[in-house]
């Protein structure tokens, strides 16, 4: 766990590092976080503790005194059998219970962080944007025993109509606040104000007017009035499918499905109606023009155009051109939103199997670390420790890759949250079945010395 801790502090190093936290803050944040690490933590926990336990067994000769005595390897391992399974069952209540509201825990923090703390919003070398303004700014540097000082301002502010119009540059600047009051006052000294007029007249905004101005000081109040009353963890309306356990999982799966079904059926029709797709009887298109081609001599559509001018047939195949690439900039357009759609549809499918995914990895990781070690007979943090992180990023890399998949479309979203655990499993059963019957990692021997034996025959035989 404590492993994952630092993996996870750097993951979320942008979040935390130079925003003037508290230790409180930073540690509550951590807390809130290490539920969520149990997918990873766990599995590899149980693959480590039953090769470390079970090689040490080996390596002391205790599974030949046990054998001695009548008792085989699947009796010894009974207990901690029962012991796993119920760790399973535990992990489930976990996954379904605890890591939600773990997650939404962590979200709320990490979208309020900058609320309570409104100077921790200004990031050094990134534009940042200031919550309750219109406007973002960028700092080259912070310096203070609170960061209020600033060099090197920029800020963009945008208009009511969320256009960026305004440029302030400075190269320096202070924040300023009493004690009790809900303003910050931002002073910039020695910069320029550059503003786009926006005119009413349309003649006006061919000429694209601006106006520019220097300035000695330049203050602009913020009101924080609502970010001061912020709490760190307070609850928002978003809901991701990891913060939903799995009653709601269920219900939500069923709607997203029959809405996204709904939107490729309403979209179908929509097309298929732009593009005259639906069948028309031709006798009623056809009837009042004595003039035209008998409909027994066309045999197929490329036949029809010629029953007009050539002028028509050139307006036919433009306004055919035409149709046919509004609908496909229209298609490639909804495709994106349906793929969006789906991968959350996805998403919540993963979510569902991965919760029940997690109990039985824990058991079978079991069965492959166990008969592991008893087959290495090596214990401590040595070589068991090696075999037990290849073969958990094995795990772990197969269902990050086949989740990736999943989400964009690729694989079933059921067998991206399973597919790391199916292929542990035929490796526990082989496991298993060799160290019952008492026999090597591969082969009935050491399979290094067989390997070594059939090179040194080679030589043999090419040097006779």
């Amino acid at each position: 766990m404590i492993i994952f801790i630092f993996q996870t502090v750097w993951l979320f190093i942008d979040d935390l590092a130079g925003k003037d936290l508290d230790l409180a803050i930073i540690g509550k944040f951590l807390l809130y976080y290490m539920p969520t690490l149990i997918d990873k933590v766990l599995p590899l926990t149980v693959l480590l503790a039953s090769i470390l336990t079970f090689g040490t067994f080996a390596e002391n000769y205790e599974f030949a005194a046990m054998k001695a005595s009548g008792v085989s390897l699947q009796k010894a391992m009974r207990s901690l059998i029962v012991f796993v399974s119920i760790l399973g069952i535990g992990a489930f209540f976990l996954a379904n219970n605890v890591i939600p509201a773990s997650e939404q825990k962590i979200f709320n923090m990490r979208r309020n962080i900058a609320k309570v703390k409104p100077a921790a919003v200004i990031v050094e070398g990134v534009f940042s944007d200031v919550e309750g303004t219109n406007m973002n700014m960028k700092v080259a540097k912070k310096s203070g025993d609170k960061d209020q000082y600033l060099h090197d301002v920029i800020i963009h502010q945008k208009s009511k109509s969320n256009v960026n119009t305004t440029v302030i540059k400075a190269k320096e600047g202070e924040l300023v606040s009493s004690e009790g009051s809900d303003i910050i006052s931002l002073v910039l000294k020695d910069g320029y104000y550059y503003e786009e007029m926006q005119p009413k007249a349309a003649k006006e905004k061919r000429q694209q007017p601006f106006a520019k101005a220097y300035f000695d000081t330049y203050i602009k109040n913020i009101d924080v009035s609502a970010l001061n009353s912020q709490d760190i963890e307070e609850e928002s309306d978003i809901m991701t499918d990891k913060m939903k356990n799995v009653v709601r999982l269920t219900k939500d799966i069923d709607s997203l499905k029959g809405v996204n079904l709904k939107q490729v059926t309403a979209f179908s029709h929509n097309i298929y109606a732009r593009m005259g797709a639906f069948p028309v009887n031709p006798k009623d298109s056809l009837k009042g023009k004595p003039k035209l081609k008998p409909l027994d001599s066309i045999i197929d559509t490329d036949d029809i155009p010629m029953l007009y001018k050539d002028w028509q047939q050139t307006q036919i195949y433009n306004n055919a051109k035409n149709s046919v690439k509004n609908v496909m900039n229209t298609v490639n357009s909804k495709k994106e939103e349906l793929g969006k759609r789906y991968e959350v549809y996805n998403r919540h499918i993963l979510s569902l199997h991965k919760k029940f995914a997690l109990a039985l990895s824990c058991i079978i990781l079991f069965f492959v670390g166990a008969p592991l070690g008893a087959i290495i007979r090596k214990g401590g943090l040595g070589l068991p420790m090696v075999i037990a992180i290849i073969l958990f990023l094995t795990y772990y890399f197969i269902g990050v890759f086949a989740e990736n998949s999943a989400k964009q479309g690729g694989i079933n979203p059921i067998l991206g949250a399973w597919l790391s655990t199916i292929i542990m499993l035929p490796l526990g059963v082989y496991l298993t079945r060799r160290a019952t019957a008492d026999r090597g990692l591969m082969g009935d021997g050491n399979w290094i010395q067989q390997v070594t034996k059939l090179f040194k025959k080679k030589k043999s035989q090419e040097a006779a």
